[in-house]
């Protein structure tokens, strides 16, 4: 009795998967919100003029990992084997590099430079109010770019291609009928329905297989020796 051959698991795949693609959309979402708003006080009797500050203003780095991020979900899903590990470490980088972003970029002091450079008019600038939900958003999609990658580069070369299953030249091809469902089915396996199934082996048998009646006939002879006691030569 052999053992069983570990299969790979396609569990821990998906989960990288999802981790991947929520920290990514997480952080380009949250880039493109509003995180912290002020005021320019005008001397005069001028209103004071709001400034409003967006993440891809106060961290712009965390926007463009949020679309690397993106980019190595599809890497991932297109690689196999040891290559994942390079792009579980890629992914680690991107959300360290995003979760450094949005740190620096929420500090007081880098608000009020931000909002100085933001202001349309001359006066001095109110200390911004920071929105602490989508930097929250933006941090927490780092934090699963970081756990995802890290999950990635030590388990990634053991997880099954998600591009096996659409490989034509592992899936045998059958006979098609009219049936649609039998359509649908070769599309799911990978094997485009447009295409002729492969023909039969047509090549005629021989002869003698093709028509037993038309196969030369052998007649064996027995010659039984004759002796001086063949009984039928006898007289009674």
């Amino acid at each position: 009795m052999t053992a069983a051959t570990p299969r790979p698991r396609r569990g821990g795949f998906t989960a990288a998967l999802a981790a991947t693609a929520a920290g990514a959309a997480a952080l380009a979402a949250a880039s493109g919100r509003t995180w912290a708003t002020g005021v320019v006080e005008v001397a005069g009797p001028t209103a004071p003029a709001p400034v409003e500050l967006a993440g891809t203003d106060l961290a712009p780095a965390a926007s463009a990992m949020g679309i690397a991020g993106l980019a190595a979900l599809a890497a991932l899903v297109a690689a196999r084997g040891w290559p994942r590990r390079i792009i579980g470490l890629l992914m680690t980088l991107f959300g360290a590099i995003a979760l450094q972003a949005v740190w620096s970029g929420t500090r007081p002091a880098e608000l009020a430079r931000v909002a100085a450079e933001q202001a349309t008019t001359d006066g001095r600038v109110a200390a911004p109010d920071l929105a602490a939900a989508w930097p929250a958003l933006a941090a927490a999609g780092a934090a699963l770019l970081v756990l995802s990658g890290l999950a990635t580069a030590v388990r990634g070369p053991s997880w099954p291609g998600m591009g096996s299953r659409y490989d034509r030249h592992s899936v045998p091809r059958t006979a098609r009928t009219g049936d649609p469902a039998e359509l649908w089915k070769s599309l799911d396996s990978g094997e485009d329905p447009t295409l002729d199934p492969a023909a039969p082996d047509t090549a005629a048998p021989p002869a003698d297989a093709r028509c037993p009646s038309t196969a030369p006939r052998t007649t064996t002879t027995t010659t039984v020796p004759e002796t001086g006691d063949n009984p039928r030569q006898k007289e009674p």
